[in-house]
């Protein structure tokens, strides 16, 4: 579940006492592990995997109800931020007013405590980074930095802004962080293999990206047609010069992981199977379609960016097309490749996502933020697919529902050493309550949940299937 799921009164999920509370009820039922999105500033579609940095945090996961308990928002001001609507993020209201209030705040703290971000910030070298382009995004009317004139810092109210922003989320973030590790709690992160062209990462680093001389990328990321999208998905992101991230000992991934693995207790890395080899489009294609597959930085630089964090779990999302050198990359790599129960059960394969043929070194889900519920899956899937799924969990009536139970017992019976289920297959809902359709821009990731709803689950028979099998 991330943070943007979590209920609360101010239009998205926050580092506040709600965090703390979700804490205690996951491990009253017997869970250990909680796994989230990046915390990344999202896109203009509110997708946490594009970004304006691969290092900075998301503004509005910044707790309000801690501000004004530290006196930097009146009473009044957090009235007004209070939300119309506790079932969804509310993204448009976030996006006219969050900022103007942060901004409010900033202006408070940095009359009597500044002096804390900038140390913060002078110590965080690609944040700092994030913070000036920003500040210069804003005096260049928002324009992709490709597009800027001026590049000389003035607005100092909004670096501040900026720089306070980071601070109190990472602040915020690390007592959250705390908390759950003294409960017994782990937390796993999120790294989007590819950034976003229009981002501090590219603009500060210009020579370690596929780019032209004015900035653009001369060939994009994407994936090939598949089972999400017949076109295949065209992403956009620039790829990596990996000749001169090798040249460089891979220092600014190793600056990524070593951030990432300072906010949480393992991650997961989106798209690894890029690492052995990549799909390459021409960046005026229009679809996917018409790529073709180069040859990743493999095993040299799995090494470099594992040295120093052995003792830390590491996540391979090795879905998709996937080959035998990128399963044989995931093994030498020692990393935990993922199973998805939902794929189980596409054609009348002996499939790897198949329970019985899942390996201790993995981590099995019924599904991703990518998939549908296992409810909403069981509804919409083919008639072929649905008797599949409902023979192997041996149900033999006609309410579906029913069946959900069952599928989900089958991922914390099997032998993978983590098992993980999206917080929508913990509340048994349907396909209405998806968060992300691959391939579809808009109308995404805006699902959250109640505090009532988490305590009207069967949170017992979590708790049994944590303890049966030994969870």
């Amino acid at each position: 579940m991330h943070i943007s799921s979590l209920y609360g009164d101010y239009s998205i999920g926050s580092f506040g006492k709600n965090a703390f509370e979700f804490i205690d009820f996951i491990k009253d039922k017997g869970f250990s592990l909680w796994q989230v999105l990046p915390f990344t500033v999202t896109d203009e579609y509110n997708s946490p995997y594009k970004s304006f940095s691969a290092f900075a945090g998301n503004p509005y996961f910044i707790d309000l109800e801690l501000l004004f308990d530290d006196g930097l928002i009146t009473k009044d001001e957090l009235n007004s931020a209070k939300q119309l609507s506790p079932w969804v993020c509310e993204f448009e209201r976030l996006g006219k007013e969050r900022l103007n209030l942060l901004n409010t705040a900033a202006k408070r703290f940095y009359k009597c405590s500044g002096e804390k971000a900038d140390k913060f910030i002078s110590e965080h070298p690609h944040i700092e980074s994030f913070c000036i382009f920003m500040t210069l995004r804003k005096q260049n009317s928002l324009l992709p930095w490709q597009k800027w004139t001026d590049n000389t810092v003035t607005d100092i109210d909004t670096l501040n802004m900026w720089k306070f922003i980071q601070y109190e989320f990472f602040t915020q973030w690390a007592k959250v962080k705390e908390y759950a590790n003294k409960k017994g709690v782990n937390i796993i992160g999120d790294i989007p293999f590819y950034v976003n062209d229009d981002s501090a990462d590219v603009w500060e680093n210009r020579e370690l990206f596929d780019i032209d001389s004015d900035g653009y990328p001369q060939s994009v990321a994407g994936v090939p047609p598949d089972y999400f999208s017949e076109d295949g998905q065209l992403w956009g992101n620039p790829l990596y010069n990996w000749k001169k991230m090798e040249k460089g000992g891979y220092s600014w991934w190793k600056d990524r992981i070593n951030h990432t693995m300072s906010l949480f207790d393992g991650v997961r890395i989106d798209h690894f199977r890029a690492v052995e080899s990549y799909w390459s489009v021409d960046s005026n294609e229009k679809t996917a379609k018409n790529g073709k597959w180069i040859k990743g930085p493999g095993i040299d630089f799995v090494n470099s960016i594992k040295e120093g964090h052995e003792d830390k779990l590491f996540i391979a999302e090795d879905l998709g097309d996937i080959t035998d050198e990128v399963r044989s990359l995931v093994d030498e790599s020692g990393f935990l490749g993922m199973r998805i129960l939902q794929f189980a059960f596409l054609d009348d394969s002996d499939s790897i996502h198949m329970p019985h043929n899942y390996v201790k070194n993995s981590v099995c889900y019924t599904g991703t933020h990518d998939n549908n519920t296992i409810f909403g899956y069981l509804w919409e899937c083919s008639v072929e697919e649905r008797k599949r799924m409902l023979e192997y969990c041996n149900f033999n009536g006609d309410d579906w529902g029913k069946a959900s139970p069952l599928l989900i017992r089958q991922v914390f019976s099997s032998v993978s050493n983590l098992a993980i289920i999206p917080i929508q297959d913990y509340l048994m809902y349907g396909s209405d309550c998806r968060l992300n359709k691959p391939g579809i821009a808009k109308g995404n990731w805006g699902y959250r949940i109640s505090k009532q709803q988490l305590l009207d689950a069967d949170g017992e028979f979590f708790k049994k299937l944590n303890r049966v099998y030994k969870r």
